[in-house]
Formats: C-alpha cells, sequence, structure tokens
C-alpha cells in the first residue's frame, strides 16, 4: 500500500472551484492590474485558461459565481459595483485575510492554479508573480507556509516513484492521494514553460482583456441614447 497523504488541519476549507477562481483572481491582480479586479467574464476565461493551469477546466458563469459567493463568505473575496461600473466586479482578500507577504502570495498562487510543485518549480513558475533571488528564498518561504501557528498552509507530499524531489501542495483542499507503487498515479506535473509560448500567452491575456474593457466602454456609450 502507498504512504497516506498528511493529515493537514487548516482554517479554510475550500472546493476545488474556489481554489481556481481564487488562484486567478490572485494571478491577474499581478499580471494585468490595469484590468483588475475583473468583471466575470474576464474571471471565467482567467479560470478557463488553458495555459499555466492543471488541471485545465471549463467552467461557466453560473459555477465561478456560486465560487465567488463561498470566498465572500470565508472572507476571502469581494465584489465592487457602482454608478460608473456596468458590471460588478470581483476581487481577492486573500493576502489580507492570511497575513501573507508578497512571496508567500506567489507560492500559493502557483499552487493553487498548477498543482502540487517542486521548489524549482516554483521559483520558475512565480516570476510573474514575485522575483524570487533563489531556491533558498524559495525554501524559506515554503518553511514559512507550512510552520504557521494557525496551521499550514504548505504541506510537503510524500515522494513518488519516477521523482527526483518532493513536491508541495496547499492545504486548501485535502492533499492529493499518492500511491508510491503505482507510477500511473503519480502527479501530473506541467512540462516547462517556453518563452515564446509564454510570450502569446500575455499577449492573448491583454487582448482579451482590451476586448472586455472596450465592449463595457461600448455599453455605456449605447446607454447615453437609450
Amino acid at each position: 500500500m502507498g504512504e497516506d497523504p498528511p493529515h493537514i488541519a487548516t482554517a479554510i476549507a475550500l472546493d476545488p472551484v474556489q481554489v481556481r477562481v481564487l488562484g486567478a483572481l490572485v494571478e491577474k491582480q499581478h499580471t494585468t492590474p490595469e484590468y483588475y479586479p475583473l468583471t466575470l467574464n474576464a474571471l471565467v476565461a482567467a479560470c478557463n485558461q488553458k495555459s499555466n493551469r492543471n488541471p485545465v477546466v471549463q467552467y461557466d458563469e453560473k459555477t465561478v459565481t456560486q465560487a465567488l459567493q463561498g470566498l465572500r463568505d470565508r472572507g476571502l473575496a469581494r465584489t465592487v459595483s457602482g454608478a460608473d461600473m456596468r458590471v460588478p466586479k470581483h476581487y481577492h482578500l486573500l493576502a489580507g485575510k492570511l497575513e501573507l507577504t508578497p512571496p508567500q502570495t506567489a507560492v500559493l498562487c502557483v499552487l493553487m492554479l498548477r498543482g502540487a510543485q517542486t521548489a524549482g518549480e516554483i521559483r520558475g513558475r512565480t516570476g510573474r508573480l514575485y522575483t524570487f533571488a533563489d531556491l533558498n528564498e524559495v525554501q524559506r518561504t515554503l518553511d514559512e507556509l507550512t510552520n504557521r501557528q494557525t496551521g499550514p498552509l504548505v504541506v510537503l507530499l510524500p515522494r513518488v516513484p519516477g521523482q527526483k524531489e518532493q513536491r508541495y501542495t496547499h492545504t486548501f483542499t485535502p492533499p492529493p492521494e499518492v500511491d508510491s507503487e503505482s507510477p500511473e498515479t503519480a502527479i501530473t506535473i506541467s512540462p516547462p514553460d517556453d518563452d515564446r509560448v509564454t510570450g502569446l500567452e500575455k499577449e492573448m491575456e491583454a487582448v482579451r482583456a482590451e476586448l472586455y474593457s472596450l465592449r463595457e466602454q461600448f455599453d455605456r456609450f449605447r446607454q447615453q441614447f437609450e
């Protein structure tokens, strides 16, 4: 039999959809700040990205709306609206709620959006959120998240066949089951990022966000004549 995943007690328990929505909000705050907070349409698109996501999902607006409600109930998200806004927009409260530093927030964001990661993978995939000086800083941050007095937000998973390094995962959902005798059940890890693909992804995100902005401006203009 494989080694059982560690039992984790944490003050915040989320379902996978809430984790994806929260991670997407954190990511877009840093990668496209000019379009943050996010409209519901933009947030759905961020959750359903095919790049930098594991697993890839296809959520509809109802699913994301329900997840947002759960996050608001836990004090992890908020919705803002006003006379100058055509539609409500959404933002996260993760860092303030859990008193996280920028490097801690970046680590959690990558784990929420991409699943379990090694320290090296975390350093390579947080560049747009926070720039770690070296692996030692990554490890210090992981240790801080693991040894919090209020309960760990990160846990080190058991080693599985074919892996040289152990991987970390967040504790907002139960750790994935790992069977040390069955390589087929090993955690799936996305291949390394390609610089060219990453550049195209950034361009697509900017274009998508600009389209949402133009749509809102057009709707406001049209309302003047209704």
